[in-house]
């Protein structure tokens, strides 16, 4: 492929992909022990229900859409799919032997846009594995930004946003793979000191992007700050206390565990959250 005339892969489709290689296009039909999956498959997650319900449609209709494959260059005998592997799977769950499909010899790099196309297209990728295949085109195949950005159809800021989840902790980078995280959700937390105790709040809680966008304000008031000559035991409570509600406590007592305990706040919002807080457990 000339990497000087990249179109918006998103504009033209995945006919008009298929249409730019050179070589000729067989339609075929191949059984699906002759098919592998493809190794530069963005997507990781197949949603089960959905899965499910397009193998009850193929034991009625069959396949009605080929799947694209090519030679593969690591299984003698084989073809690796280029795009359908959805289809693919359910076939196999469906009890079929065989499938139609178009044989198409591509590069790797066609391979991988090809599975990148479909997948953003369909809405079929999760916030981390879109970034993921982005990333594997700069890395892999020495694009930059902006060519990603021209091929996908997607603006220059949108990835950017997009390869900077990927820079997330690993606990909050699996809560996206699972699901429990949306791409709003996940944006929010880029850059946080603590975005591994706000995405476990957002679960627990069940925050809206706009909640979670006014949650973190809290944070971002005041540094939470701990007195290390504090008896540990006290600062454990206080930093204990702070991380549930996410605002400055200290706690002072003598030595006849007799003192007082103090809420920080700067604005409206603090306040009625430390309200809140009380009435909800008292």
């Amino acid at each position: 492929m000339n990497s000087n005339k990249i179109k918006k892969g998103l504009g033209r489709g995945l006919s008009s992909l298929i249409g730019e290689t050179k070589t000729e296009i067989k339609t075929n039909k191949l059984t699906l022990s002759e098919i592998v999956p493809n190794k530069y498959q963005p997507r990781k997650h197949f949603d089960k229900e959905s899965l499910d319900d397009l193998t009850n449609s193929i034991k009625e209709r069959g396949v009605i859409q080929p799947i694209i494959v090519r030679t593969s260059n690591t299984e003698s005998s084989k073809y690796e799919i280029i795009a359908g592997e959805r289809r693919w799977l359910a076939a196999r769950k469906a009890g079929l032997h065989e499938i139609p499909v178009v044989i198409s010899e591509v590069s790797d790099l066609k391979s991988l846009e090809f599975a990148i196309v479909e997948n953003v297209q369909r809405h079929d990728l999760n916030p981390l594995e879109e970034a993921q295949g982005y990333k594997r085109l700069i890395d892999e195949f020495s694009y930059n930004q902006e060519k990603v950005s021209k091929f996908i159809g997607k603006s220059r800021s949108y990835i950017t946003n997009s390869l900077r989840l990927l820079n997330l902790p690993a606990e909050v980078l699996k809560y996206i793979e699972e699901q429990k995280l949306s791409s709003g959700h996940a944006k929010i937390l880029v850059g946080l000191d603590n975005a591994v105790f706000i995405a476990r709040k957002i679960i627990e809680k069940k925050l809206s992007v706009r909640q979670t966008e006014n949650f973190v304000k809290l944070f971002k008031k005041k540094k939470i700050v701990f007195n290390k000559s504090l008896d540990p035991n006290i600062n454990n409570l206080q930093k204990s206390i702070s991380d549930k509600i996410g605002l400055n406590v200290l706690i002072k007592n003598n030595k006849k565990n007799k003192g007082t305990i103090t809420f920080s706040y700067h604005d409206i919002d603090q306040l009625n959250k430390i309200i809140d807080v009380i009435k909800s457990n008292y």
